[in-house]
């Protein structure tokens, strides 16, 4: 991460991407459930939302608080690495159950001939 602006970016153009797949289904695959699909394009959404409201989180500490800068640098760059590892896990988590729960409303005929498609 070399920013939280980027970040930022980053996690925003995921989720879109994820959701233009998920709306696409909606929309072309018939006998979808569109409820399931719904609901999981709503849970992509709270994941953006979540990811990005908690990289607005800043180091509470001064440099005062330390024995020197190069203490304080290393205390506030251990700090946002970890916050960003947090971060970052937690966002790839909530990703994943929404993915569960958007393939679990494609209806198995789809998914088998999608299958058999991509052995050929």
């Amino acid at each position: 991460m070399a920013n939280k602006r980027n970040f930022k970016k980053g996690v925003d153009e995921i989720g879109a991407s994820i959701c233009d797949e998920m709306m696409s289904a909606y929309y072309n695959v018939e006998g979808v459930d569109k409820e399931g699909i719904s609901s999981a394009i709503g849970k992509v959404l709270g994941a953006i939302e979540k990811a990005k409201e908690n990289s607005n989180i800043f180091f509470d500490k001064g440099v005062k608080a330390f024995a020197d800068r190069k203490e304080y640098l290393d205390a506030k760059r251990a700090f946002f690495k970890s916050l960003f590892e947090k971060i970052q896990r937690e966002f790839a988590d909530d990703l994943d159950a929404a993915v569960k729960e958007f393939n679990e409303a494609i209806p198995e005929s789809v998914k088998a001939r999608n299958k058999a498609v991509a052995a050929e």
